[in-house]
């Protein structure tokens, strides 16, 4: 590979030809300030904080989208570019709220800590601002117009990472904006409630629905019994609000956080991981048997069923219809639990602790109150309860290790897998494949099914049958799969998808980092957990064959059904507005 060499404040530094300014000066040590890029998706150069002086250009030039040259000299610290970046960011903060101490991303805001590192005591322009409803639309995302800096980097994130688009550039000049086509609020448009655009902004003109304070009132009324279910990928990354690592296990603490905030019960979403691998694996061999539609794609992440629903509706019956591991869990917690537990179900309300914003969105779909009630009442997501934990006063890392309420909260390495991409697929491979065999699955790590390469493949023997898998994270990925589904070009028997990267590790309501490896120490974490349990099949959940035992009698029987089971619809592609024209 062809190469340049530089010097960058007085060092010589050798890269490949490509290489921009920005990512050689931090090969010396220099860590150039940026605000609207993002590494490998938004590279546009619009903030200009990030101006450095290069020897014979004739102007000051933004660091992130120049190309090293050879011979290139370059000041990164010279009076000129600290000028000119000190009076580009107060021109930003000119037009923004000084809504700090209030703001949801208050000590986590990238401008606000740009403002302190520079320095900046004053602003010293001021003018007319514009003023803008804030969209609360969505039980998932809020949007505040007031606070966008129009970096554009949720725009990279939604077109380029998801494939989906709902954010773009509206308007011109001094009256843009960034939102959904024609304005539209953002539950009517063609959204996945995803939350990456969330944890892409770098200041809070995009941030969760906050449901703290209803889940405040509940835990502290003496007429409700409310019980919470932790998702698997919450555990390897709430410490991380707490200042520990990414991929810190924190089951124990995690547990004893939440019975000191008052839940009566404190329950695993990984008990109704497991039951899903029991479920959607029966769906498969059902399929498979009997020629159902095939593949069948997994249902487990809400912000891909959305998509699905949206931009591939003729591929709707080829999803499993298993709810998701959050939705059983509800359907449960409202009818066996209360029965086991001898409690009115009709004074239970479930909480539940999720990584994903549209997780809050799905919990409000009409059809999941299957147990006659609203299966799950609120959904909080890892940043939510991390507050909530630090408004009780806990020290979290002072918290001694406890263990998950029975019987919900029994689960095994399976269901712990569930929160890396891959995760669910290799899951439900260990179970089929002992459920066809009666043999153990040689190797229980699938290792062709984990890392962060965007689509994945693999082929099991499974008896007779030799089982083509996929697996893919990131909707911009899944749209691959599906194209080539669609073309007859792949004959995959069974397909993953995950909405986010990485899985539920990188959902849109986990701690905002922007720590390049944060998403690997957080799968590795997963699988930690995996290798740490005693089981690590779904169906050797002893909690599990109990509530088949006891409650739900067989796989796809008609109790499951009634309960586990769900159907989908078609939506539009172009949000409500299209629908009128």
């Amino acid at each position: 590979m062809a190469e340049v060499t530089l010097t960058i404040d007085g060092q010589q530094v050798k890269v490949p030809k490509g290489t921009t300014i920005l990512q050689a000066a931090r090969l010396v040590g220099r860590e150039i300030p940026t605000l609207c890029y993002l590494e490998g998706i938004n590279a546009i150069g619009s903030c200009r904080v990030c101006l450095v002086e290069v020897k014979g250009a004739k102007t000051l030039m933004p660091a992130c989208v120049t190309e090293a040259t050879e011979g290139m000299t370059v000041l990164t610290n010279s009076p000129a570019a600290r000028n000119a970046r000190r009076l580009n960011l107060e021109l930003i903060l000119s037009d923004h709220p000084d809504e700090c101490t209030t703001c949801p991303r208050n000590q986590s805001c990238e401008l606000q800590t740009l403002a302190e590192n520079m320095n900046i005591r004053e602003v010293r322009f001021r003018g007319p601002r514009p003023s803008y409803a804030i969209d609360a639309s969505s039980p998932s995302i809020v949007r505040d117009p007031n606070k966008c800096i129009l970096c554009r980097r949720c725009v990279a994130v939604c077109e380029k990472v998801q494939g989906v688009g709902a954010v773009v550039p509206l308007e011109r000049g001094y009256r843009t904006t960034i939102g959904p086509a024609f304005h539209e609020p953002l539950l009517e448009a063609a959204c996945v409630l995803c939350g990456q655009c969330v944890v892409a902004c770098p200041v809070g003109a995009l941030y969760e629905r906050d449901h703290t304070e209803e889940v405040w009132a509940a835990l502290a009324d003496p007429k409700r019994h409310v019980v919470v279910q932790t998702a698997p990928a919450v555990r390897v990354a709430i410490g991380e609000e707490f200042g520990l690592p990414p991929g810190a296990v924190t089951t124990g603490k995690l547990v004893a956080a939440l019975r000191r905030l008052g839940f009566d019960r404190v329950f695993d979403t990984n008990f109704t991981a497991d039951l899903t691998i029991i479920e959607e694996g029966s769906e498969l061999l059902q399929r498979l048997q009997n020629g159902g539609p095939l593949p069948m794609f997994t249902s487990c992440s809400p912000g891909w069923i959305k998509y699905m629903e949206h931009f591939y509706p003729e591929l709707i019956e080829h999803i499993s219809t298993c709810k998701s591991p959050q939705q059983m869990f509800g359907a449960l917690a409202k009818t066996y639990y209360p029965q086991q537990a001898g409690i009115d179900p009709a004074a239970v309300t479930v909480v539940s602790i999720m990584p994903c914003t549209a997780k809050k969105y799905e919990a409000q779909r009409p059809e999941m109150n299957s147990s006659g009630f609203q299966d799950v009442d609120y959904v909080l997501t890892t940043r939510e309860l991390a507050r909530m934990i630090k408004t009780a006063g806990l020290e979290f890392e002072s918290l001694p290790e406890e263990e998950y309420d029975d019987p919900l909260g029994i689960s095994t390495g399976a269901g712990a897998i569930f929160g890396a991409t891959g995760g669910v697929m290799e899951a439900a491979i260990r179970t089929v494949y002992e459920i066809v065999t009666k043999e153990e699955l040689p190797g229980l790590d699938l290792l062709p099914v984990r890392g962060l390469e965007g689509v994945k493949e693999a082929t099991v023997t499974v008896g007779d049958t030799t089982l083509k898998v996929a697996v893919a994270h990131g909707l911009a990925n899944a749209r691959k799969v599906v194209e080539r589904v669609l073309n007859k070009e792949a004959d995959y028997h069974f397909i993953e998808i995950m909405c986010c990267p990485g899985g539920c590790i990188g959902g849109g309501g986990q701690p905002i980092t922007r720590m390049d490896d944060a998403k690997e120490k957080r799968m590795e974490g997963i699988y930690q957990v995996d290798r740490d349990l005693p089981i690590r099949k779904s169906h050797e959940n002893p909690a599990v064959q109990k509530l088949y035992e006891d409650f739900l009698k067989e796989p796809l029987g008609h109790k499951s059904h009634e309960l586990l089971h769900t159907t989908y619809r078609a939506r539009s592609r172009f949000g409500s507005v299209m629908e009128h024209v």
